[in-house]
């Protein structure tokens, strides 16, 4: 599907069209990459900031915390009266508010192994901002086994580092910690830390996730870049990737887990086309509307549904497949959920079954509502 700038874009983003490194096609580059960010915290606020504000397309927010006034003082995404707030979602209406042309999920979960692959599978690049160590090393190994280039940084007190992984081409995080005894990571509640320390290294790391992305300049790859705010001094020390490396070495012992059973794997996300809300409105106005499939359960499509949308809930999918559904296969059809994840499993069920042109809305009935119609009932 082509994409183009607005006029609007155009005078949005006129700096980064006068820089011959990004011009108009580096930023229809930016428009259609996805990001998620992991952590909508010191570092995740900053960064996400400056990749909302840059026009990266589609940017994902993770967290589960709520907004604690401690956050006020580093967490620039957020406001005193956000307090007690899920974070993923004032970040998403924040930077929304900040750049209305983009699309930005919110992430209201914790991520676990069990999840880390039907969320990664929709982005591009990843961001971590985490200060959890075990999710710092989870980020990673997903990272690595998905073939996801990964920015990653951490801060203590006054000190801060940042570096980079890309599939094939450096270390990763293992090969710097191998292990949990050499990464130590302590929690800002614990430590304290400079409010405007994060804001130095979120802004490093939206600034190495444009880089990765347009393929310009020198990224972190091998390379860990050290900051000292009492100092003002910045250092850099290399690393190689370690050939006994649990996740990327020459025999990892840290592999990719089967996939369940109807689950949809990365490679099949892949290859579904996603319509935006926008999108989908457009087309359902035209001549020739799609079908819509609706895989929510009864009682959710009996709150609110699309005009002219079938309810064919997933688990009925998943029992029967397409083939005994009467379902248009050689017609456009979009199938749709709440916020995206059926609806994805939903398109692979039908690929597998034949279907010829399965959709996806991404974001589901949630986009619907923030972009196209505010007052849907779900």
């Amino acid at each position: 599907m082509s994409i183009s700038l607005s006029a609007a874009e155009k005078q949005r983003y006129s700096r980064h069209l006068l820089l011959q490194e990004i011009g108009p096609a580096g930023q229809l580059k930016l428009k259609a990459a996805r990001v998620l960010v992991i952590g909508a915290g010191g570092l995740g606020c900053p960064a996400a900031l400056y990749l909302a504000a840059g026009g990266i397309g589609t940017i994902g927010i993770l967290d589960f915390d709520l907004v604690e006034e401690s956050n006020l003082q580093r967490q620039v995404l957020f406001t005193t009266a956000d307090i007690g707030q899920p974070k993923a979602q004032r970040a998403r209406e924040r930077l929304r508010s900040l750049n209305p042309q983009l699309q930005i999920i919110a992430h209201q979960t914790e991520l676990t192994a069990a999840n880390v692959q039907q969320i990664f599978a929709s982005y591009d690049l990843v961001v971590d901002g985490s200060d959890r160590i075990g999710t710092r090393y989870l980020v990673n190994d997903a990272c690595v086994i998905y073939r996801k280039p990964l920015v990653s940084a951490a801060i203590h007190r006054f000190e801060g580092q940042a570096m980079s992984y890309a599939p094939g081409r450096g270390p990763c995080y293992r090969c710097l910690f191998p292990d949990l005894s050499g990464a130590v990571l302590p929690n800002c509640s614990q430590a304290g830390v400079l409010g405007v320390l994060p804001g130095v290294l979120g802004a490093l790391q939206a600034t190495e996730a444009v880089k990765l992305l347009l393929g310009i300049g020198e990224p972190l790859l091998g390379r860990v870049l050290v900051y000292d705010a009492l100092t003002l001094r910045f250092d850099e020390f290399h690393i190689s990737r370690r050939p006994d490396c649990a996740v990327c070495g020459e025999q990892p012992s840290i592999l990719a887990p089967a996939d369940p059973p109807g689950f949809c794997s990365v490679e099949e996300q892949r290859r579904i086309t996603r319509l935006s809300a926008s999108e989908l409105s457009q087309r359902l106005q035209g001549d020739a509307p799609p079908s819509l499939i609706d895989v929510r359960d009864p009682e959710e499509f009996a709150v609110g549904h699309l005009a002219r949308s079938i309810n064919i809930p997933l688990s009925r999918l998943e029992q029967r497949g397409v083939s005994d559904l009467s379902l248009p296969r050689e017609l456009p059809t979009v199938f749709i959920c709440r916020s995206g994840a059926r609806s994805l499993r939903a398109c692979a069920l039908a690929r597998r079954g034949g279907m010829a042109l399965p959709l996806q809305l991404e974001g589901g009935l949630l986009a619907w509502r923030e972009t196209v119609d505010p007052g849907f009932a779900l």
